[in-house]
């Protein structure tokens, strides 16, 4: 791994005006970034890239010795960096950490090494122990925890990744048993490490996190003994909870030795915080690999009764009460793209997507419903599968890539719609990040289709890093960033106005509706489509023993006859 470093600023003063760090890990990579508290200016920034591991179909793993790593050189190259920009290590107050949410690690406490891979967000190995799961619930129904914990039941959140865990990995049962196992998201993990690991290493997460395992109750925001025991998951397998912002405690090594670690955010919260999204109402949308749209319902928990999540935005001090968010989440974006590329090689690189899909003033009728590992909110269907429909003898390549970009613009309208459903009002305009948001068609496209105005921040202000550096700073004890304060250097917006009419984009999503619906029901768990459903029940009321001999003797039989 090599690191890849961008140090923005090259002001050479030696004034010793405080800094705060960001630690970043996401899905792709890690990266470190440094942030100016007095005006909010990024000055460093080092990334590197995170191995993806696909085990199987449908799988997809991260080596958590290798994510550990990767931090640790990023920090290396951003604080090397601050030296060329004659800052210092001692310059940095405080350090905030934001993560890929929900992505799983088990690990042994006493050796200090992964019991097993890092299970990711977007992985749907766990569908058959969803159905275990909904078999214990009331009337086999997916949304029957959502009152205790505010989520479906999905492959989804961490719980079901743990239950996993358990289940098929002898390593982890047996340090189980021998209390050695703990049971972390990826903020647990990195926080765990650097600050002793083995040697008095600090078992947190946040209320954020916590909020995405299917755990944590979302009024007491504890472990909830009841989802616990749904799960069969001991909860001193868990970290203790704490708030977004407070100091958890102080880095053991070098070069960041000796600086409080003051945040932790889900990256999805913590993009939230850097799009200043602090007003009840308030939405922001971002564009990675999947797409993950939040919005601020304020003190109160808003049960979502239309397949949206309810989670918890932030809790900035131990002492300040907790505020909510409505969330839906797209399992495939930009990742749709990478596809295209990768799979069908009918684009040369990403970026090429919008040149491409310009290329034609529509999608000639097709629509691409990229439902790879299902479809999330706000139809939680572990059946879909991706479909390209309305393909003709004209469709060409760039239809497709057309349809692919106008697939995430759909599923964010999905998603709209049902929030302004749960909360009684739409949205008058949508502030969106990430990377995908650098294609300026997809962004006209978001708005013709969803029919508001669409603020785009600069693709180059990395906001998951932005929030929780606000959030580090701001912490009790710490106190060198005012998070409300409008900030002297403005981030950067472009705005898309819709261009269609109300008819024309109702149009659309009537057609894409019915995609969806053809997406559906193309994968089971549970019995293959030549099965009937008696027959299938049938087949399971056979204890295995029975099954064999039974087969076993109608071997010998036919041996016999053909004698």
């Amino acid at each position: 791994m090599s690191a890849v470093t961008m140090p923005v600023s090259s002001n050479s003063s030696n004034r010793k005006e405080p800094l705060i760090g960001a630690i970043i890990e996401g899905t792709e990579e890690a990266r470190f970034v440094v942030y100016k508290a007095e005006d909010t200016r990024e000055i460093v920034s080092c990334s590197v890239q995170i191995t993806q591991i696909c085990p199987q179909e449908g799988w997809l793993e991260h080596d958590p010795v290798e994510i550990l790593q990767a931090v640790r050189e990023c920090v290396t190259c951003g604080v090397e960096n601050l030296e060329k920009l004659s800052y210092g290590v001692e310059d940095i107050v405080a350090v905030g950490i934001s993560n890929q949410r929900e992505t799983t690690i088990a690990w042994d406490v006493i050796t200090g090494e992964p019991l097993y891979n890092a299970v990711v967000w977007s992985d749907i190995r766990t569908d058959s122990t969803v159905d275990q799961i909904l078999a214990k619930v009331p009337e086999n129904s997916k949304n029957a925890l959502m009152p205790l914990c505010g989520l479906p039941i999905s492959p989804y959140f961490s719980a079901l990744k743990m239950r996993w865990l358990i289940d098929n990995v002898p390593a982890v049962r047996r340090a189980i048993r021998e209390q050695r196992c703990r049971f972390g998201t990826v903020d647990t993990w990195l926080v765990w490490n650097l600050t002793g690991g083995r040697k008095g290493g600090l078992f947190i997460t946040d209320v954020t996190n916590a909020s995405r395992t299917m755990l944590m109750n979302i009024e007491t925001l504890q472990w909830d003994p009841v989802l616990c025991r749904y799960f069969n998951i001991a909860s001193n397998l868990l970290p203790e909870i704490r708030s977004s912002s407070e100091i958890y405690g102080h880095i053991k090594e070098d070069p960041l030795k000796g600086i409080p670690i003051s945040s932790i955010l889900g990256n999805q919260q913590s993009s939230l915080i850097g799009e200043r999204c602090f007003k009840e109402g308030q939405a922001k949308s971002t564009y990675r690999k999947g797409c993950f749209l939040v919005y601020n319902t304020g003190l109160s928990r808003v049960h979502s009764t239309h397949g949206l999540e309810t989670t918890v935005a932030y809790k900035m001090g131990k002492n300040i009460p907790a505020v909510y968010a409505l969330e839906g989440s797209v399992a495939v974006a930009g990742s749709a793209l990478k596809w295209l590329k990768n799979n069908l090689n009918i684009l040369k690189e990403v970026s090429d997507s919008e040149s491409a899909a310009a290329d034609v003033p529509s999608t000639g009728d097709v629509y691409f419903v990229p439902a790879f590992s299902g479809l999330y909110a706000p139809y939680w269907r572990k059946d879909a599968r991706g479909i390209i429909c309305g393909l003709t003898q004209f469709t060409t390549r760039n239809h497709i890539i057309r349809a692919a970009l106008e697939a995430v613009c759909f599923q964010t309208r999905d998603i709209l719609e049902a929030m302004a459903k749960d909360c009684g009002h739409h949205l008058t305009k949508l502030q969106v990040d990430g990377k995908m948001t650098e294609n300026k068609l997809l962004m006209q496209l978001q708005a013709d289709l969803c029919g508001i105005p669409v603020e785009q921040t600069s693709a180059y202000v990395r906001m998951e890093a932005l929030g929780v550096a606000m959030a580090a700073g701001q912490a009790e004890g710490i106190g060198v960033w005012d998070l409300y304060k409008e900030p002297e250097v403005p981030v950067v917006h472009d705005t898309f106005i819709p261009t269609t009419t109300h008819e024309e984009r109702d149009a659309r999503y009537s057609k894409w509706k019915m995609a969806v619906k053809r997406s559906l029901g193309w994968a089971t768990t549970k019995k293959s489509l030549a099965m009937t459903d008696e027959r299938y029940r049938l087949l399971s009321s056979i204890p295995p023993s029975w099954f064999l001999i039974s087969s076993f003797g109608i071997l010998v039989i036919s041996s016999e006859l053909k004698r």
